[in-house]
């Protein structure tokens, strides 16, 4: 299996069924399925994230990063969905205050939440298989991350993010981010359900 195989195997896992299907299920669906709009919108405790906000960070976060700065093309948070979710802010949601968090997860619109994931997960498809061999091994560099900067995508106590994206290849940072970084948030989403008593979800 080549590396384009590899990564596409491992980012159907993490996406739902409407992005490619997997073979027994994929772990995001059974991680956010079978809940209610209050059960995702809860937070269990101070700290904790709700699942909401961890589906809306962990889009942002592929989006931005895939196809601002991976690939100079045009994020798909921009084709309308700050309306349709209900959002007023274009940051990924990197050090994000406690408050904020809980506002964000109170006001957002699920379905549409859903369907920005799904956009997202099958637009990093897309732009992955097309993008040339050559270019998997070329460093991320300043300007590409000044391209998510001028988008707006890093909050005002987020700065750091832009140089620690910038120490990797762009292949690096397509699997640091589209897949190692939403499996942990999975992963943290899975103890959100278990401090809720909603079950692990598996």
């Amino acid at each position: 299996m080549d590396g384009l195989k590899f990564f596409l195997v491992q980012h159907a896992r993490l996406h739902g069924a409407e992005v490619a299907p997997v073979e027994g299920g994929s772990f995001a669906d059974r991680v956010f399925g079978g809940l209610s709009d209050d059960q995702l919108r809860l937070r269990p405790g101070r700290g904790l994230n709700s699942l909401a906000w961890l589906l809306w960070h962990v889009a942002r976060t592929e989006d931005v990063a895939v196809n601002l700065v991976i690939a100079a093309g045009r994020q798909v948070f921009d084709d309308g969905w700050a309306g349709r979710l209900g959002v007023a802010r274009r940051d990924i949601g990197t050090a994000m205050t406690d408050d904020e968090v809980s506002d964000l997860g109170a006001r957002i619109d699920l379905a549409a939440l859903r369907a920005y994931r799904t956009a997202v997960g099958r637009r990093t498809r897309e732009v992955v298989g097309a993008l040339p061999s050559a270019a998997w091994d070329e460093p991320v560099g300043p300007a590409d991350t000044d391209r998510a900067v001028a988008a707006g995508a890093f909050g005002p106590r987020a700065d750091w993010v832009p140089g620690l994206w910038q120490k990797r290849s762009r292949a690096g940072r397509l699997g640091s981010t589209a897949i190692t970084h939403t499996a942990v948030h999975l992963g943290e989403a899975l103890t959100v359900r278990s401090q809720a008593g909603l079950g692990l979800g598996l």
